[in-house]
């Protein structure tokens, strides 16, 4: 009787997990339109009485939508006064819905990748996850990695789908 042996785990393969590189915090949205004057314009004195009296540490630690659900005049330095006030408490914010949100923490965490851990690797972007990964992301980390990777993979190890392999050179 032979042993069984477990190829996958004894493979050159590292698997790349993106859902491991989002961010925790919670999302949420903080709509403008809660600040308008009769739900058309916002008038500079209410709102910067707002701004200062709110208690913006109910933020902490949270990933932060800045929107506008209606159509209305908002003054850009107004989306400007509400980032001063959400930077230190905040885990990140932006201006757009929720999923400019994912994008935008995606494209950060994939920013922190240094590739040269990963250079000559045959690597595996693990495909299925509990938590949705933006196709953004995907495509971002082919274009970080295929230069220095002499192969990636997407899917589980054992069981992949072929992306790219670095050409033979002569």
């Amino acid at each position: 009787m032979s042993d069984i042996i477990n190829k996958v785990a004894q493979s050159a393969l590292v698997t790349l997990n993106l859902e491991e590189l989002l961010h925790p915090g919670e999302r949420v949205v903080y709509d403008i339109k809660d600040n308008l004057f009769q739900g058309l314009i916002l008038r500079e004195k209410d709102f910067r009485a707002f701004v200062k009296e709110h208690d913006w540490s109910a933020y902490a630690g949270k990933n932060v939508a800045i929107i506008c659900s209606v159509d209305a005049i908002v003054p850009t330095w107004a989306y400007m006064l509400l980032a001063t006030k959400l930077q230190g408490h905040a885990n990140y914010y932006v201006f757009g819905d929720l999923e400019a949100l994912e994008q935008a923490l995606m494209q950060e965490a994939i920013a922190k990748i240094d590739p040269e851990e990963y250079r000559d690797g045959k690597v595996v972007i693990k495909g299925c996850g509990s938590i949705p990964v933006p196709t953004y992301a995907y495509v971002e980390i082919m274009r970080k990695l295929s230069p220095v990777v002499s192969s990636l993979m997407y899917g589980e190890p054992c069981s992949t789908v072929p992306l790219y392999k670095r050409p033979k050179t002569a």
